[in-house]
This record gives structure tokens, C-alpha cells and sequence, in this order.
């Protein structure tokens, strides 16, 4: 297989259905599925044992005890089998164009990073009730540049521009030095050179994907941007953001250590 396409899940299983969903369409299929759940939900595991899986699929589970999202993720990294590795959110459907663009750009000197598209409620309910819908969504979001943005965040990122097209120029002009977790890619060999995900982090954001930022540069991994290639539309839903304080102050610290290779990551150190 070409990737393990890894998907961090928490408790909500529509939004997981619609993202799997979105697999069929895809024009690029050889991949295994990895669904890194952060708890152990007894529906979660009902739905991916009971769900009509295309490709090879694992479903890795832990004690649900708090946001240990990046423990996780690196018990995926340690299950994968292939020699990329694609990871996104479990509220992200995906363009069909998506694990094509991953692939087509992985080389194993670089990480890959795209970005997201955060749709309304509207049209994440139209999603949510029809994947096929998903043809339509350039559609629909040209249309909403023309007649005005309404309720849809960084509606930009959302559209495609093929890489063979006429405008193919503006993706390389569109630079892009920060992952989000929701939307990168990357070699095995590269998170083991920084040590994978740093579990110290035990509150969203920062640890998933902005900490990673840093230190594979401090390892030497440079960023090829993926804006406008591989997009993914992301589901409405409340935050579940908290405070940032305590992320930042660890970040920090880290910084100024230069602590590029985590001690509390794929091995304990």
C-alpha cells in the first residue's frame, strides 16, 4: 500500500461516517485506514467493526482519561505500514483529489502541509446527509465567493487548483511554514527523527501539529505547502479549545532548550 492514512477520532461517530464516506470518491484508494481514537467507546467500536471498509483498516483505542490525543497518534505511527504516513481529523471530509496530492508531493526530505476549509453549518449538514454531495462542493464554494463569504472560515483554502491546470502557478506562489494537524504528511523516518508526537502536551492544539513545526525544521525537514492541492472540508462544531497558556508556556520552555527530539514521544527517553 502507498500511505496509512491515520484519522484522530473522539466519540463522534457521524462525523467519522461522513469522513470514511469520503474515501470512495477517491482516485487514489491504495491506502490502509487507521483510526487513532483518543478513548475507548463502546459506539465508536459498534460503528468501525460494523462499517464496509474498501481498504485495510486498524482501529486503535485507549483509555479514555483526558485529552491524550498525541499518545494516540503515536500508537498509530508504531501500527503503520506503509512508507508515507497522512493524518487527518475525524471531522474532515475529504477532497477527492486529496491522498493523490499527498502522494504526488512526498518525498522524504520534505512534510507536507495543507490547510482546511471550516464550513458552515448549512453545508456541513448537507454533507452529513449525502457524501456524494462532496462532488458539488467546489461548486458551491465558487458560488459563495461570487455571492459573498456568509458563515464559511478560510473559504480560500478551499479550493482545488489542479497542479496540470492553467493556474497550476498560484499553489507554488501560496507558501505555507506551519502543519495543522487536520491536513499534513510526512516519511516514518522523519516524525522517528524528532521522536514522534510529545505527550507532554495534554491539551489540544500545539502539541498535534504546531510543536512538530519546529522541531522537524531543527531535524533538518524542510515545509512543501499543499494549499490548494489537498483539501479537506471541515465539519461546523463548537470549539473544544480551552486555554492556551499552558500549551504555550511548555512550547516555550521546549524552545529554549531546543528540545527537537521530544523525550516523551514514540520512545521514552
Amino acid at each position: 500500500m502507498k500511505a496509512s492514512l491515520i484519522i484522530s477520532v473522539y466519540q463522534n461517530i457521524p462525523f467519522l461516517k461522513a469522513v470514511l464516506d469520503s474515501l470512495a470518491f477517491q482516485t487514489e484508494k491504495d491506502v490502509e485506514v487507521i483510526i487513532a481514537e483518543d478513548g475507548e467507546d463502546e459506539g465508536m467500536k459498534y460503528f468501525i467493526d460494523h462499517y464496509p471498509f474498501e481498504q485495510p483498516f486498524q482501529h486503535i483505542r485507549q483509555e479514555d482519561l483526558g485529552w491524550r490525543k498525541n499518545r494516540s497518534l503515536n500508537r498509530a505511527i508504531r501500527a503503520a505500514h506503509a512508507d508515507w504516513l497522512i493524518f487527518i481529523d475525524g471531522d474532515c471530509i475529504l477532497h477527492e483529489r486529496f491522498i493523490e496530492m499527498h502522494l504526488l508531493y512526498a518525498k522524504e526530505e520534505v512534510v507536507l502541509a495543507g490547510k482546511r476549509v471550516k464550513l458552515d453549518a448549512d453545508t456541513s449538514r448537507e454533507l452529513l446527509e449525502d457524501s456524494a454531495r462532496i462532488h458539488r462542493m467546489q461548486q458551491v464554494l465558487k458560488r459563495k465567493i461570487i455571492s459573498g463569504k456568509g458563515n464559511i472560515t478560510f473559504l480560500e483554502e478551499g479550493l482545488f487548483i489542479s497542479p496540470n491546470g492553467i493556474f497550476s502557478f498560484i499553489p507554488k506562489l501560496r507558501s505555507n511554514d506551519r502543519l495543522l494537524g487536520c491536513n499534513m504528511s510526512f516519511s516514518p523516518k522523519a516524525i522517528y527523527a524528532i521522536n514522534g508526537f510529545d505527550e507532554d502536551y495534554v491539551r489540544p492544539a500545539f502539541g498535534e501539529d504546531r510543536d512538530l513545526s519546529w522541531r522537524f525544521r531543527a531535524a533538518g525537514y524542510q515545509h512543501q505547502s499543499l494549499r490548494n492541492l489537498a483539501i479537506v472540508y471541515h465539519l461546523d462544531h463548537p470549539s473544544g479549545w480551552s486555554g492556551q497558556e499552558e500549551n504555550l508556556s511548555l512550547y516555550q520552555e521546549k524552545l529554549i532548550r531546543n528540545e527537537y527530539i521530544c523525550k516523551n514521544g514514540l520512545n521514552k527517553l
